[in-house]
């Protein structure tokens, strides 16, 4: 007898729809299983055979074939252990074919028959409810939450196969009621709050540029400067997640099976601090069966790299490709997987190998050839893509000591609504008051971008579109134009600071570029930057 049962497999966040076909005849003894599988899909046959015997069903010696439906799509994973055994129920007679025909089945099985959670069920919800509507899903009780935050998804779920199948067999089978996406919140709520960090004016200023623009940031100072303390304090000062993204955020670390509780409760914007042993494929994911890296799973918020200059350069050059085109494609010979990467960038690095290039007195003891040498782990290529580069000088002991609240009582206290001057961010400012701000110029870039699909922020504008419609005044073009023939500037480099002085006017609330707000962007590109060999000025609309 043959029975057909809804699956899904999931691919990158995305799931598409299998169908597993059961075939049970007469013959010797034998389980066979095609379709592509895994090996952890080919090891169900044990898992299947033994919750079947251990949940009081039969399992006639019969020969058994299964396949997983389309043929050439490769199959992994433990979720397709539960519609292998209702199938096998249906084939047997101990299940009848319509009780199953509206459900897709997905989940692991224990060898006593309970059914255990699975990775990626957000995505399959999502692909379930989009290509069988009114079609009841089946998940693990575990994965009930994940799956209910689709809205339309119709979840069922049972502990133990023998408790499904009961349910089935008593036609009792009906959709949990569901469960709406809990509003999320800011990391700043309860957690780091930039109101800690004592001094540093211009890094703070240069953090807030970073979170209303979705600009990269390099920090560079001595150890102990706060470099690292300010990189995390940057979620805490960037827009709370919308809908939509939080179901991103979810959807990948899900499939990268990192879904906690917490985040499942409160989505907040991931922060992600690999160490710099990485590997490629670690920051960039990969695999047989291809997972998400560091950069999908810091989407939606933060990617901070401590020691920047301690990475490998070949495994900083692979982060060029994810900064440009927000996403990442993981190509193998039998698929090509894609994840979202949209992160800030943020680099913390020492000015030399023993950190005290720069500092008054004779404490460097590098040679010049080291420096150039450690500073050269950082190619050209990914230079120029980093929009803001900032110094970090080190604190004085006696402002350490000093009440930072005084500062903040100084400039109105929390919450308190007035438009900064360029540079401000006086000590003591907590992260509510720049958030605050941060949403204000976020609305303006959401408003200016409406008529460009997926473009919210300024950090991902086509440059030819800033060029013709960025209200940048001829004072500000002709400012630019200057620096960029001084500075040695390359097109990107031309289209960066363009991009971030377009950010500057928006936190301060200016429909135009100026050049006030040119000038403060044309301070965060490096000095002199060897890597660029001549000097390159784009024409208006050039590409970036």
């Amino acid at each position: 007898m043959l029975a057909a049962i809804r699956s899904a497999a999931v691919l990158g966040i995305d799931a598409c729809q299998i169908t597993v076909e059961v075939d049970v005849a007469a013959g010797l003894p034998a389980w066979m299983m095609v379709g592509l599988p895994a090996g952890s899909v080919k090891e169900a046959r044990e898992r299947v055979m033994s919750a079947l015997k251990n949940s009081g069903f039969e399992m006639p010696p019969r020969r058994v074939t299964v396949n997983l439906a389309p043929a050439d799509l490769p199959k992994s994973g433990t979720a397709y252990d539960l519609p292998i055994a209702l199938g096998v129920l249906v084939a047997t007679g101990q299940l009848r074919a319509h009780a199953v025909a509206t459900l897709t089945a997905i989940g692991e099985l224990g060898l006593d028959g309970s059914i255990r959670p699975v990775r990626g069920v957000l995505s399959v919800a999502r692909a379930t409810s989009r290509g069988q509507p009114g079609g009841l899903l089946v998940v693990p009780v575990a994965n009930v939450a994940e799956a209910q935050l689709v809205g339309d998804a119709r979840v069922v779920a049972w502990p133990t196969l023998a408790g499904l199948v009961d349910a089935l067999r008593a036609g009792g089978l009906a959709p949990l009621d569901g469960a709406a996406l809990a509003a999320t919140a800011s990391d700043a709520d309860g957690g780091d709050d930039l109101a800690d960090v004592v001094g540093q004016r211009a890094a703070k200023r240069a953090l807030e540029i970073a979170a209303a623009g979705d600009h990269a940031l390099l920090l560079q100072g001595p150890p102990g400067a706060g470099k690292t303390m300010l990189a995390r304090r940057l979620p805490g000062i960037l827009p709370p997640l919308t809908e939509a993204e939080a179901l991103e955020v979810i959807a990948i670390h899900s499939v990268a099976g990192l879904l906690t509780p917490e985040r499942l409760a409160s989505p907040r914007r991931p922060f992600r601090a690999p160490h710099h042993t990485t590997s490629v494929a670690g920051l960039i994911g990969g695999g047989g069966h291809p997972r998400p890296g560091e950069v999908s799973l810091a989407h939606g918020g933060v990617l901070f790299f401590d020691e920047l200059l301690e990475t490998p350069r070949y495994v900083l050059d692979a982060l060029r490709q994810p900064m440009e085109d927000r996403c990442v494609t993981i190509a193998r010979a039998a698929q090509a997987v894609s994840f979202p990467a949209r992160f800030t960038l943020v680099g913390a690095t020492n000015p030399c190998p023993c950190g005290r290039a720069g500092e008054p007195g004779d404490g460097c003891r590098c040679s010049a050839a080291d420096i150039e040498r450690y500073r050269g782990r950082l190619s050209g290529p990914l230079i120029d893509r980093i929009d803001l580069h900032v110094t970090v000088g080190r604190v004085r002991v006696e402002d350490l000591g000093r009440d930072a609240t005084d500062a903040t009582d100084a400039a109105g206290g929390p919450g308190t609504a007035r438009r900064p001057s360029r540079g401000s961010q006086a000590r003591g400012e907590h992260s509510a008051d720049v958030r605050a701000r941060v949403v204000a110029a976020r609305e303006r870039q959401r408003e200016r971008y409406a008529s460009l699909p997926g473009l919210v922020t300024n950090g991902a504008v086509p440059a030819r579109w800033l060029e013709r419609h960025g209200q940048v005044d001829p004072a500000a073009r002709a400012l630019l134009l200057g620096a960029a023939e001084r500075l040695r500037l390359s097109a990107r480099g031309y289209h960066r600071v363009l991009r971030v002085a377009r950010t500057i006017a928006d936190l301060d609330g200016d429909p135009s570029v100026g050049d006030s707000a040119m000038a403060e962007a044309l301070r965060y590109r490096p000095i002199e930057p060897s890597h660029v060999r001549s000097p390159v000025v784009p024409e208006a609309g050039g590409a970036t």
